[in-house]
């Protein structure tokens, strides 16, 4: 990933916000010449310095034969900057833009077929997400009906090895710039607009704290 240093991020509690943010990642891997690409649900665990990602795919999926290096991707709040909103407009500063929040986590995956540790992982999404929309389901492991359903997955661990933080919201411009921005992120209809808005006035607030 191209990654000026003035938006590199080093802190993993940003990836943590990221995941919670959106647990639904675009996981890579390559056999031969050829990229697979599944997007997906997650668990998101992390210990100190220790990342893990658990999740299923379904048995046809190809990727669900892959071990070995992968890369996955949270994607975080993302949002068009219309240059008109600078108030400083020197000549440079004059271009559209686009701000935004990416993790990409590089590891390697392992693979599983065991029920209990499949009953675990869609447990834990479904319990995880339910709630969000205002349901109750639950995988229930005692119910031969349920427990069926586990034959047509195969679980996946990635632990990360190395994670590259990309936080973009126009560091590069003067602070007068930044705020400008947050408010017109403010007012768009967008949610992701809003959230980057978000973003960008935590980072501003951290840095004056530093």
């Amino acid at each position: 990933m191209y990654l000026p240093r003035s938006f590199a991020e080093s802190d993993l509690g940003a990836l943590d916000r990221l995941a919670a943010h959106d647990n639904f990642i675009t996981l890579i891997t390559v056999r031969g010449d050829t990229p697979t690409v599944s997007h997906l649900p997650v668990l998101y665990r992390r210990e100190g310095d220790s990342v893990e990602l658990i999740g299923h795919w379904a048995r046809p999926n190809p990727q669900s034969r892959h071990t070995g290096p992968a890369l996955a991707i949270f994607h975080g709040p993302h949002a068009y900057v219309s240059p008109a909103w600078y108030l400083d407009k020197e000549e440079a500063a004059r271009v559209p833009t686009w701000n935004y929040a990416v993790a990409h986590l590089h590891g390697s995956l392992q693979i599983f077929d065991d029920e209990a540790a499949l009953s675990a992982v869609v447990d834990g999404l479904s319990g995880q997400h339910e709630a969000t929309v205002g349901s109750d389901w639950r995988f229930e492991p005692e119910r031969d009906d349920h427990r069926s359903q586990l034959r047509g997955i195969v679980g996946f661990r990635l632990r990360a090895e190395r994670i590259e933080l990309k936080f973009k919201l126009s560091q590069n411009h003067p602070l007068a710039n930044r705020h400008s921005v947050i408010e017109q992120l403010a007012q768009q209809p967008r949610d992701d607009s809003r959230d980057t808005a978000v973003l960008m006035r935590e980072r501003i607030t951290e840095s004056q704290g530093n």
